[in-house]
């Protein structure tokens, strides 16, 4: 299934992509695809549901807003210098075991949503990276099994402002947390759906020009790998998002560098998860 939610902010409601492009409200389903709804096996819940029930879904009309796909996540846990080429465009030795650091969740917003460039921000850069979605509490999880704990995947672009990040001392969340700078989806795929993780192709332009252009075969360390390390330190909960890292290619291994402006279109995509579009809005 592919996963979508839909409305103005506030007042988001549970959908459903179809194969042909259409979008059907599940409403009368499930409430939302939040920590309770994959917590109590939501995904199976709503397949069976949705096949007695699709013929009486509502179309939505083609200009709603697209939400991000899932509802507010309790934490979402992103890992940085990921795959080497980034590292090196970054002058950052590749990591011998995972960096973590969190995005607020108060950063999340639609996948078509604008970005809105901080006050006082002259470093507003794009990562395009791949998001897993967490589908059931995981704590202390071997390797070997981790995998069993993905609900799905999305698209995820970690927007970074690289001064606050990296030039105002302490930790990267500074940099990573500002309002709209976690645009999820445009859908969030089920496992099912994804027959390999870790054979993806991602890619992101600015103002047409393709400047991110990687594969997840890439990464430094792979997903099951991150699941069991991550679940050592905190518990990830249902609905929780893991993303995974950014390819070479962003604004801040450029040379010069590159930062967005307002106005700028930034365009992104991974296989089988959709593309996303946001326009760079000056702050007011």
């Amino acid at each position: 299934m592919k996963l979508i939610r839909f409305g103005q902010p506030g007042s988001e409601k549970p959908g459903l992509l179809l194969e042909d492009g259409r979008r059907l409200d599940v409403s009368a389903g499930c409430t939302d695809f939040d920590t309770a709804f994959f917590e109590r096996g939501g995904l199976e819940k709503l397949a069976v549901w949705f096949a007695e029930h699709q013929a009486s879904c509502p179309e939505i009309p083609s200009d709603t807003r697209w939400a991000a796909c899932v509802g507010m996540p309790s934490k979402i846990v992103c890992v940085g210098l990921n795959y080497a080429a980034h590292a090196r465009e970054a002058g950052m030795d590749i990591p011998t075991e995972p960096i973590l650091f969190f995005k607020a969740p108060s950063a999340v917003c639609g996948p078509f949503d604008p970005v809105i460039i901080p006050k006082d921000s002259q470093k507003t850069d794009w990562e395009v990276e791949l998001g897993v979605v967490i589908g059931k509490k995981a704590s202390y999880v071997p390797e070997a099994e981790a995998m069993d704990y993905v609900a799905g995947y999305l698209v995820h672009n970690d927007y970074s402002e690289r001064a606050f990040q990296l030039e105002q001392g302490g930790q990267w969340v500074k940099g990573k947390s500002c309002d709209s700078f976690a645009p999820l989806g445009p859908f969030m795929a089920s496992s099912d759906e994804i027959a390999d993780p870790h054979q993806l192709h991602l890619w992101l332009e600015v103002n047409g020009e393709r400047l991110q252009d990687s594969t997840t075969a890439d990464l430094v360390f792979s997903i099951p790998y991150l699941i069991s390390y991550i679940s050592r330190y905190m518990s990830l909960l249902p609905g929780d998002i893991i993303s995974t890292g950014t390819p070479f290619g962003v604004g801040l291994g450029l040379k010069p560098p590159r930062y967005l402006k307002a106005g700028d279109t930034v365009r992104l995509g991974i296989e089988g998860l959709g593309i996303a579009e946001q326009v760079a809005k000056a702050w007011d």
